[in-house]
């Protein structure tokens, strides 16, 4: 019912205005005098009356029953609502910090694929067993976790962030890092991603996690399962989470591997999974780590991690899945992203 009355907020007057700037008789007596009574008398002190605030919450909630005959009850409901929901960081501090990463990936478009890596990596050192790691604290700037192997490179993202970091002192590290990759995500075409501020940064050598929890890329299906079990995911969530590839490119400087997983790595598609079902992969002849190419012109990688979801049955039903409804795909991988960026996060 909430999302029948809250758009009118926006199409509409607000109460305030319904009541005060309309001097008209015939337009006062179209609003329940009741709650224009109510909202002159208590809007002011709503947030210090709980009892009050109780009862005008049930009396909006009857009044969203009443909408088809007084529309003008939605436009009140919808506001008395919003009186309700928790305070945190004004939703225009972060617009304007989603503008601030958009302008990064304008600059440079190879942002949008490095920030959705910086994202996932800041998560994916949770353990579910100890509750350790995940993307409160911020501990990647920070050695070693800075220093470890699954995070070669990231310093370059977490160093464009800077300016947006100076530019909102008040946010922490943590939420700026995980909106960054939520925030270029959508940019590069994909779904909304359910995101909530509140992680706060850890001081050096606070929250420390081991090296090897994230995926090694030269491993097969039995480390992937050991290693997003401990976060939490199975294996649908693991096959959603790993077409995050349609994104980006492997640098040999960085993981040893090389190349884009698909020809669009700053569009977000189901891309990884058709063309790992329909094209020919052969073994890579290069002095490199064992990855895998396309057959037809070599310019498009997979890595054995990759691989492994065609060949374990389980995983492979997804892949099926994805490859044939992107809307599938995009919906449970929002959903598994979003997942994954809580990990760790203390919510009470």
């Amino acid at each position: 019912m909430w999302q029948n009355c809250l758009p009118l907020v926006q199409q509409q007057e607000s109460p305030l205005q319904c009541m005060k700037s309309r001097k008209s008789k015939r337009r006062a007596v179209s609003c329940p005098g009741f709650l224009e009574v109510w909202h002159r008398s208590s809007v002011r002190s709503i947030r210090g009356y709980i009892i009050e605030n109780i009862l005008v919450a049930l009396i909006c909630i009857r009044l969203c029953t009443l909408y088809t005959f007084l529309p003008e009850c939605r436009i009140l409901c919808a506001h008395a609502f919003l009186l309700f929901l928790p305070e945190s960081k004004p939703a225009g501090e972060w617009d304007a910090v989603r503008k601030e990463i958009e302008a990064i990936l304008e600059d440079n478009p190879d942002n949008g694929p490095f920030f959705t890596r910086l994202a996932w990596h800041c998560a994916g050192s949770y353990d579910k067993n100890d509750n350790s790691g995940g993307s409160n604290g911020a501990t990647m700037r920070f050695s070693p976790e800075a220093d470890h192997g699954g995070n070669a490179g990231l310093d370059l993202a977490r160093d464009l962030l800077e300016d947006v970091k100076a530019a909102h002192p008040s946010l922490s590290y943590a939420d700026i890092y995980t909106f960054a990759g939520v925030a270029a995500i959508e940019a590069m075409g994909g779904p909304k991603i359910k995101w909530n501020a509140g992680r706060t940064d850890f001081s050096a050598g606070e929250g420390v996690t081991p090296d090897g929890r994230l995926p090694d890329a030269t491993q097969g299906p039995e480390h992937l399962r050991a290693i997003f079990n401990r976060m939490g995911f199975n294996d649908q969530e693991i096959v959603a989470l790993s077409g995050a590839h349609a994104l980006g490119f492997c640098h040999d400087d960085r993981s040893g591997f090389v190349g884009p997983w698909t020809d669009t790595p700053h569009e977000f598609s189901n891309k990884y999974f058709q063309y790992m079902l329909n094209k020919k992969w052969q073994l890579k002849k290069w002095n490199g780590p064992a990855q895998f190419e396309n057959a037809d012109d070599g310019t498009l990688m997979m890595l054995p991690t990759d691989m492994a979801l065609l060949t374990d049955t389980s995983f492979r039903q997804w892949v099926d899945v994805y490859a044939a409804d992107s809307d599938a795909f995009s919906k449970d991988f929002a959903a598994a992203f979003s997942k994954l960026l809580e990990l760790g996060v203390p919510r009470s």
